[in-house]
């Protein structure tokens, strides 16, 4: 499969090397994150992006921001610890896979509390990469497990980026469309571009070409249409955070085509591993949306498109639980009745 050879993060043994998303789909360029303060601002920025690979990124970041600290006690270690955590939680609000990897790094450190320093920072480390190893596996799993729910020939409608630049490898959404594509299943993609930021053209359109997969790329405002006239089988997305009552958040314009594909018939999926099922979260109320900088309408990268005036700029949406047909995750496929 030529899409699973992307990877979006490395570990090169000392640094964390990403791909700088926000240079795509021009040019691939490598950075290569060596403090935490550089996580930090590469979250921040969408240079690393997509929940999966923000959690990832965040328990390297955790290791990169105690590392030099071997020679502290433990007490005043923990309270770097516990600032280091609040700074990396504060980068993205939404995608819980940020605050599960994190939470999960210091639940980490304060049961190897009665180890040196040295040792638990190493632990932190070991930590990382099995995460980073995990979500490998649990992504080509949701694809394998989500090969049943797409007939042959179907056409596809996906939004934002949920591949391997959003994950370890593979993808959540993307990795039951690379692996129906393995299959011979002769799939088409409808990329939505997924404005404002452009996540569906730059990336996802990127990746797919890039691995062979028939596609074509629609403005988000053609998926009603496309519905309509029967161009659209199914629609998959991924996910930021799911709430105990099946309420999703994910890039804005998902809510849009959840309602569109109830009032068409269509089959709505949700794809996401079980770290974005947020058990703090009994609903749509618990669940954080971030605002972003209204130039991100305004300006398409450094081109204005538009006069200067006010904005509303929220980055995700929240879909019901009600709208969903199935989530499909690492244990399979979770149907709503």
């Amino acid at each position: 499969m030529s899409g699973d050879a992307i990877q979006s993060l490395e570990w090169n043994g000392h640094s964390l090397r990403i791909i700088d998303q926000t240079y795509l789909p021009q040019r691939v360029v490598y950075s290569d994150l060596e403090e935490v303060g550089q996580v930090w601002e590469a979250i921040k920025k969408l240079r690393v992006r997509g929940a999966p690979a923000i959690g990832i990124a965040a328990s390297y970041g955790f290791f990169l921001g105690i590392r030099s600290m071997k020679d502290k006690k433990f007490p005043e270690f923990w309270l770097e610890v516990e600032r280091i955590a609040a700074y990396l939680e504060s980068s993205r609000p939404t995608a819980v896979n940020l605050h599960w990897a994190v939470d999960r790094v210091k639940k980490s450190i304060y049961a190897h509390k009665d180890l040196s320093v040295t040792e638990i920072i190493q632990k932190v480390l070991d930590l990382s990469i099995t995460i980073h190893d995990e979500d490998r596996r649990t992504c080509k799993q949701i694809g394998l497990n989500g090969l049943e729910l797409i007939p042959q020939g179907a056409k596809i409608l996906t939004h934002c980026n949920t591949g391997s630049l959003a994950t370890a490898q593979y993808g959540t959404a993307l990795s039951m469309i690379y692996h129906a594509h393995e299959a011979g299943k002769q799939i088409q993609v409808w990329v939505d571009e997924t404005r404002p930021l452009l996540q569906g053209a730059r990336l996802t359109a990127w990746e797919l070409s890039r691995a062979g997969i028939p596609m074509k790329l629609v403005t988000d405002s053609m998926a009603g249409w496309l519905m309509k006239t029967g161009q659209v089988d199914l629609v998959v997305v991924g996910a930021d955070r799911i709430a105990n009552n099946g309420d999703t958040a994910n890039k804005i314009g998902t809510y849009s085509l959840a309602v569109l594909c109830k009032a068409h018939g269509i089959p709505f999926y949700v794809a996401a591993p079980l770290s974005t099922f947020d058990p703090k979260a009994e609903s749509a109320a618990d669940i954080p949306i971030e605002e972003r900088d209204g130039r991100e309408i305004t300006h398409i990268g450094d081109h204005p498109v538009a006069p200067d005036v006010a904005t509303f700029n929220p980055a995700f949406d929240i879909t019901p639980g009600e709208l969903i047909t199935a989530f499909i995750t690492e244990d399979g496929i979770q149907r709503r009745s």
